[in-house]
């Protein structure tokens, strides 16, 4: 009678994080804006650099030529307000499923249930390489703690998830990122969550990982003092308005953290209604133009064109540019919104 695996269709190895950086290597700008930006983010985040951070991006990425259309579009914005902005990509290649659906470009790369990870995994790093290398930083959700040993080290940001926050495993692998974190509150809302994880990830750790060489080791770290939180609503409620921002504050101050915020436009705090956004992004200037010093930037979702679609059959029906995850606002939408946050601060 067989006792192990008894529910394991098989194992394949995967290729090495060691090895997929030699197949596919920087390109000449590429490990230069990562760095820099990090930098930035860290003086950002520290307040010795007053510029307002704004991630904007697709909810998540799964065509290389909408990514590298997107990322040249936001390239030329981020050059154009560079003074008083500091705009970042979001590009995310996981998505966490309440139930079921596509998994991110890591998992599913030909959007028809074939799973070739190692082909999703060499396409996600290409596309944060290409886009690095235009100058452009990234930002990304880390959801499988195995995926940060390929892709975290392409990063300028990242964000654990409102699923993920609470995870012991996720608070350990970010004590060790080299790049700053953004916790969100959970689901249900609860900033106390991802307060804790903030704590949690600055602090050593030992636990246990895979190493470079795709090797299972006790990775031991440092800790992360770039860990705060973003808002994103919960439990069928906001939580940018002042009041919300105050009471956050509170909660960092009683842990004694840093007064970091990042606000999500979308989810609940646009009431799941993307065309929403906007109302969020003016209640959170108006909080700047009153003197908030703890709100750091905004995300927003946001695509070539607006909306979202479903995974066609015929794959040759997908329309170009249109998310195939949440909703997002389109181009036009997007170059609006970040020309009034500029022109508001």
């Amino acid at each position: 009678m067989q006792i192990s695996n008894t529910r394991i269709k098989g194992f394949h190895k995967l290729i090495s994080p060691k090895e997929i950086r030699k197949s596919i290597p920087f390109l000449k700008k590429s490990e230069e804006t990562i760095i820099n930006a990090r930098e930035d983010l860290y003086n950002i985040l520290d307040g010795n650099d007053e510029r307002f951070i704004v991630i904007a991006g697709p909810c998540s990425i799964h065509d290389t030529n909408m990514a590298i259309e997107y990322a040249e579009k936001l390239n030329n914005l981020r050059n154009k307000y560079n003074d008083k902005l500091y705009i970042i990509m979001r590009i995310y290649f996981e998505k966490p499923r309440t139930i079921d659906g596509w998994k991110g470009l890591i998992y599913d790369p030909y959007l028809n249930n074939t799973f070739d990870i190692e082909e999703g995994i060499k396409r996600s790093r290409e596309i944060l390489i290409k886009i690095a290398d235009m100058g452009m930083p990234t930002a990304t959700e880390i959801l499988d703690p195995i995926i940060a040993g390929y892709i975290g080290q392409l990063a300028s940001w990242v964000a654990i998830g409102a699923r993920t926050t609470e995870s012991q495993t996720h608070r350990q692998m970010t004590s060790g990122l080299s790049s700053p974190v953004g916790f969100k509150n959970s689901t249900n809302g609860n900033v106390e969550v991802a307060i804790n994880a903030i704590k949690t990830a600055s602090k050593s750790h030992q636990f246990i990982g895979v190493d470079d060489d795709g090797n299972c080791s006790i990775v031991s770290t440092n800790g992360n003092p770039y860990g705060h939180i973003v808002l994103r609503g919960g439990g069928g409620k906001p939580n940018y308005h002042i009041e919300d921002i105050e009471n956050c504050e509170e909660a960092l101050r009683r842990l004694k953290l840093p007064e970091r915020i990042i606000v999500d436009c979308s989810h609940e705090n646009s009431g799941k209604n993307f065309k929403k956004q906007e109302i969020v992004v003016r209640d959170i200037l108006s909080q700047k133009k009153h003197g908030n010093k703890s709100i750091k930037g905004l995300m927003l979702e946001s695509s070539l064109k607006e909306g979202h679609q479903e995974i066609p059959e015929n794959l040759d029906k997908l329309e170009y540019g249109v998310s195939i995850t949440d909703s997002c606002i389109g181009w036009e939408e997007t170059e609006k919104i970040i020309g009034s946050i500029f022109k508001g601060l």
